[in-house]
């Protein structure tokens, strides 16, 4: 088996959070975020196990992993998995979260900036992040810059054409624009907070053609996220709809959340 990591030492001390980082604000409590939404956590499993299927490769990172809530699901595939999060206050929680899976380690990480050596990276995931980048292009380059050559990345969107978006665009005779577009309420975006925003996945696919990143598969993922439907069926029910309508509804690009399957370019 390959070193757990790819300089083979202990984990690197983690630099101190810069003390500006919205991330670390003391409202902010992303592990609560998810009580209640077992679904949305079922539906991003089941894709990423779809997508990868029997792989094994030797280091995985989780970019945006937060508390490793999907760290533990990549350390079926792979030897050693870096979790990498802006905030400190995240990477505390993991502490806490991942404890005996020394097979995981934190690292905090800088805007556009993953603090890894060139093509280290066999799998590289990257969910619920894009929706905070209104430019993602420098974390696209310095994703492509760590995965090896022919080496796979999930990279989740949070997608502006989903169904009842085109009806919206559709009922105002326009089309979704290509440009991000930020969802939060115009008080919100006077705040200055962090942002929010819907990703064209057209747009999207060519960015991340532009740096040497190719599709290779998609799914449609959270396509029945409604609280009604929810509190009406079992939570296996709506789970085994949910994983059969994600390929299907691909093309269409039907859900509030697209996953991409993305090989980096030998």
């Amino acid at each position: 088996m390959s070193q757990p990591f790819p300089d083979g030492n202990a984990p690197h001390s983690l630099r101190p959070a810069d003390p500006a980082n919205q991330y670390d604000a003391a409202d902010e409590d992303y592990v609560r975020y998810w009580d209640g939404r077992d679904y949305e956590h079922g539906a991003e499993t089941i894709a990423v196990k779809r997508l990868l299927g029997e792989m094994s490769c030797a280091h995985a990172a989780d970019v945006g992993g937060g508390f490793g809530r999907l760290s533990l699901l990549l350390e079926q595939y792979a030897d050693a998995v870096t979790l990498l999060d802006p905030s400190q206050k995240q990477l505390d929680a993991a502490a806490h979260h991942l404890k005996g899976h020394p097979r995981i380690r934190p690292q905090l990480m800088r805007s556009g900036a993953l603090g890894l050596p060139d093509s280290c990276v066999d799998l590289l995931t990257m969910i619920r992040v894009m929706h905070h980048l209104p430019d993602p292009q420098p974390t696209l380059r310095e994703i492509s810059r760590v995965l090896r050559p022919g080496g796979t990345a999930i990279i989740e969107v949070a997608n502006l054409t989903h169904a009842v978006n085109k009806v919206r665009y559709l009922v105002k005779l326009q089309r979704p624009p290509r440009d991000p577009v930020d969802i939060r309420s115009a008080d919100k975006r006077k705040e200055s907070g962090i942002p929010f925003v819907n990703h064209h996945p057209d747009t999207v696919t060519s960015q991340f053609a532009a740096v040497g990143l190719t599709v290779d598969r998609k799914l449609s993922v959270s396509n029945l996220r409604s609280a009604r439907l929810k509190r009406a069926l079992p939570a296996r029910a709506v789970l085994a709809a949910e994983r059969t309508l994600q390929a299907p509804l691909a093309s269409l690009d039907f859900g509030p959340s697209l996953f991409f399957l993305l090989r980096k370019n030998s």
